[in-house]
């Protein structure tokens, strides 16, 4: 079970597997089906469930364990041509894309809070905590799966999902283990230019956490790179502008590791107060082709 690993030994999920040992331990079938048994809830938005978390996620699945997938919104503001998208038909795509993403994930559970995009930051935390706090109840997950504290791209609503999570996973007791993600040096160096050509962090960003100090390592097969993208291509407002800009190996490969750490971690981060959710939104939006 996950939450009863040790905390000084690193986790890799290689190969479709997974593996508690010493770290960048090799891959064993025997080890992922005994670490699998597991439920997990997944607090992660829009896109950034495939981004961040669906080799991790169709592990669990293929595993034959339960996935609750919670989104908060359905995206409806998140983009630069609201004459062709506007609210509801940009969510009502949204929905349907999410949607194809989790099939092809192979998750059946989906949620959404149904709060409105980009608002995230300004509603009151208690709000967001108490929606939270009744899903963990509900669905009694051991793993949850979330944001790091800087919200991976800066983008105030994934700020503000972080710290619900957070805080309602501490006040349900702290029994999940709880996941955050978050990058290392390794990665931010190897896609640097990817980085620097797009718009897609915000001053500082992306965090960094120590080889040393991840919890969680998922390093997906050929296999799992093409559910991936397959997943990520589903959702096309979102990722098609993405995709012609790097070229699709470039951008299979930029999503074919997933590391996550636990809370207090020491991870890299800029000031909080430098990252601007709105020009992040609009940044981006010029590299989502169809929005």
């Amino acid at each position: 079970m996950f939450h009863r690993w040790r905390r000084d030994r690193a986790k890799t999920w290689g190969s479709g597997y997974a593996v508690a040992g010493e770290r960048l331990g090799c891959c064993a079938a025997a080890p992922a089906r005994r670490m699998l048994r597991q439920r997990l809830n997944d607090e992660v938005m829009d896109d950034a469930i495939a981004y961040l978390a669906s080799g991790l996620m169709a592990l669990c699945r293929r595993a034959g364990n339960r996935v609750v997938c919670v989104t908060a919104t359905r995206g409806e503001h998140g983009t630069d041509d609201a004459g062709r998208w506007p609210p509801d038909r940009l969510a009502r795509t949204r929905d349907l894309e999410v949607a194809a993403a989790m099939a092809i994930i192979g998750v059946d559970e989906h949620r959404c809070l149904g709060m409105e995009d980009g608002t995230l930051a300004h509603r009151p935390d208690a709000a967001g905590v108490d929606a939270v706090t009744a899903l963990i109840h509900e669905v009694a997950p051991n793993t949850i799966v979330t944001f790091g504290p800087e919200g991976m791209t800066g983008h105030a609503d994934h700020r503000a999902v972080a710290a619900w999570v957070a805080r309602a996973w501490r006040r349900a007791g702290q029994r999940a283990l709880l996941l955050q993600t978050t990058t290392t040096d390794r990665f931010a160096t190897e896609y640097a230019d990817v980085h620097d050509a797009l718009p897609l962090f915000g001053p500082g960003l992306p965090a960094r956490t120590g080889e040393e100090d991840l919890a969680v390592t998922v390093r997906l097969d050929e296999e799992l790179q093409d559910v991936k993208l397959a997943a990520l291509r589903a959702q096309a407002t979102q990722t098609q502008g993405l995709v012609a800009a790097i070229g699709e190996d470039r951008f299979r490969a930029w999503g074919s590791e997933e590391t996550f750490m636990t809370p207090g971690v020491a991870s890299q981060l800029p000031p909080i107060s430098t990252c601007s959710p709105r020009r992040l939104q609009g940044r981006a939006g010029a590299f989502r082709q169809s929005r």
